[in-house]
């Protein structure tokens, strides 16, 4: 591929609902994260197709239940915007409501979450800020919650993005033409006001376009990307952004099913009728489809091209930026050691009547970084008692994971595969494979086509010797599969044993 030219996904990992703006010679793009945290990851660009992470907007949500893992509850479609010169950031949980965030330092610290509007099943907000000083409000509704569906609702909203005013309305109705209308994103540009806004579902979709000489309405509705011809299932739900030399793009996310909403980068124009042409040409009316290579945007630096951050020595005693818990993260889970992560082994929680893996807070995951890629950790279990154990795991609705154990006086070299059923019922199922000769072990795992897994293992850098089984992953609730690693113990206990992690290394294939 040309240095000139770019190929999508420009991020080949679960980056889904994704929102982007530029400030000054940086592009900042964030998505959502559900119950996972540190939460709302925050990615830095200066030429639009390689990002790392830079930060996250939170640590820790402060709403009852989210210390427990709650499988796709959390944080919602968020929206990015630059204005007042901060970044800002809007994002629902689908139970509890509205909330918003900013900062002056995309780098530092944000402001706390502060919640706008209390509701249930409202989601997907966006604000806008007019030139005369107004501010509004536009959101989606989820149906499991509102009972309200294909819509999306208009509120007047403080200066201050503190607070929405007066009463809602609906401004416009897609059951007819854009079923499952959400993740609204509204812009305005030369006098008129648009709303880019995804339709016909994840896996399936396409991305609409509204259009009205004011925020109030009327608006009127044009489909702009589809399918087409491509292998790019349901392209829509991002962001447009337009560089100083006047060029547009948009970013959108693809279902990849166990791999996560993928994100993609399309060239963007606007027609002389005032409408956005995404991608390349597809059928009439001015609609796009997907394009794999591009010529990458102009006017910007050439950088060598790098990705978000995978691997990790772990030298300072902390985690890095690619990993999140599954809930809000204690203190107690992390014992401070000046190189390597030093993990406790906590009790296993209750979940439907059982003590499983797939409900523990305490997994420390981060996102498949590719269709096919490997990783390896080097794992020491110091054990308190009978029971504790730790080491990697690929984790979904289908989980599997390879661990040492502490089983009486022995170490274990243990396989753990388990999965929630369509009843909700978890089934986990613990295998143990061989004895150690101490408590120390390199634990690897590949993730080949359609996400088949082989786990293996070796001591003092031998041989790497296969599990024989190969794990088929799986998709989370509303998230892709993750790989990572923890510490655990089956059993409550005063003096819990904990996991010493030398490093993490992926390696994409």
């Amino acid at each position: 591929m040309s240095q000139d030219t770019y190929q999508n996904p420009i991020l080949c990992a679960d980056y889904s609902d994704p929102d982007i703006v530029r400030v000054g010679d940086d592009f900042f793009m964030v998505s959502s994260s559900f119950n996972h945290m540190p939460a709302l990851p925050i990615l830095h660009s200066t030429d639009l197709v390689s990002w790392r992470i830079v930060n996250h907007v939170f640590t820790s949500l402060d709403l009852p239940g989210y210390d427990a893992m709650q499988p796709g509850k959390g944080v919602w479609a968020p929206s990015l915007r630059w204005h007042d010169d901060r970044l800002w950031v809007f994002f629902s949980t689908p139970d509890e409501g509205i909330f918003m965030c900013h900062t002056r330092d995309p780098w530092g610290e944000w402001s706390k979450p502060h919640c706008v509007q209390p509701a249930k099943g409202w989601i997907d907000p966006c604000p806008f800020w007019d030139e005369d000083g107004s501010a509004w409000l536009v959101h989606a509704f989820a149906h499991s919650r509102s009972g309200v569906k294909h819509r999306l609702q208009l509120f007047s909203m403080k200066p201050d993005g503190t607070a929405l005013q007066g009463e809602g309305r609906i401004i416009y109705d897609g059951s007819c033409d854009l079923p499952t209308l959400e993740g609204p994103k509204v812009y305005k540009r030369n006098g008129l006001y648009y709303i880019f806004a995804p339709a016909g579902g994840v896996e399936s979709g396409w991305q609409a376009v509204l259009r009205a000489p004011e925020m109030t309405g009327p608006w009127e509705a044009r489909n702009v990307l589809f399918q087409g011809g491509t292998a790019v299932n349901g392209p829509h739900q991002g962001g447009w952004v337009e560089l100083k030399n006047g060029e547009c793009w948009f970013v959108h996310f693809q279902d990849a099913h166990l791999y996560g909403r993928i994100v993609h980068l399309q060239p963007m124009s606007w027609g002389e009728d005032g409408w956005p042409r995404i991608g390349e040409p597809f059928g009439e009316a001015g609609a796009g489809q997907p394009v794999l290579r591009w010529q990458k945007p102009g006017g910007l630096p050439a950088v060598t091209p790098y990705a978000p951050q995978t691997s990790d020595d772990f030298a300072t005693g902390r985690p890095g930026l690619q990993w999140q818990w599954q809930a809000n993260p204690q203190p107690s889970w992390l014992v401070p050691a000046p190189e390597g992560l030093h993990l406790r082994c906590i009790p296993l929680p209750e979940f439907a009547g059982q003590r499983t893996l797939y409900a523990a807070p305490q997994l420390l995951l981060q996102k498949f970084p590719a269709f096919t890629f490997a990783a390896r950790t080097r794992v020491t279990l110091s054990p308190a008692h009978t029971g504790d154990f730790g080491g990697l795991i690929v984790y979904g609705e289908r989980y599997a994971a390879l661990v040492v154990a502490r089983h009486k006086e022995s170490y274990q070299l243990c396989y753990i595969h388990g999965w929630m059923s369509d009843a909700g019922v978890i089934r986990e199922q613990r295998q143990a494979l061989n004895t150690l000769s101490d408590a120390t072990c390199e634990l690897q795992v590949r993730v080949g086509q359609g996400g088949v897994c082989q786990f293996a293992w070796r001591e003092d850098s031998g041989a790497w010797q296969p599990v024989q089984r190969t794990f088929a992953a799986g998709k989370g609730k509303w998230v892709g599969a993750k790989v990572g690693i923890f510490a655990a113990a089956t059993a409550e206990t005063q003096a819990p044993g904990q996991c010493r992690f030398d490093d993490f290394v992926l390696e994409v294939q």
